[in-house]
């Protein structure tokens, strides 16, 4: 991929929920939410403080993260579906 994000900016990708329930319900496509979790594909140097300080990112590409629902700008780079969003709309790191 040729983009690079600027600032406190991270490109992520939607990870898929499951297909059926836990109970063997199958989910279709028509009443799936969108999914809340993604990997970071590649995340901008950081932001600037009043010092002119850069201050590093906490997300690095590669982790799983969670996400608000109607977070972030969704576009298509290289033909793949992605999600542009500051690093303050990720909610936290998934373990």
């Amino acid at each position: 991929m040729k983009f690079r994000p600027l600032h406190d900016r991270v490109v992520l990708r939607r990870i898929e929920g499951e297909e059926k329930t836990k109970g063997g319900i199958i989910i279709p496509d028509t009443v799936k939410e969108k999914p809340q979790e993604g990997e970071v594909v590649a995340a901008g140097p950081g932001v600037r403080d009043e010092a002119g300080k850069i201050n590093p990112l906490e997300v690095k590409a590669g982790d799983r993260v969670l996400f608000g629902k109607w977070s972030g700008t969704e576009v298509k780079i290289d033909g793949q579906d992605l999600l542009i969003m500051k690093e303050s709309d990720i909610l936290g790191i998934v373990a």
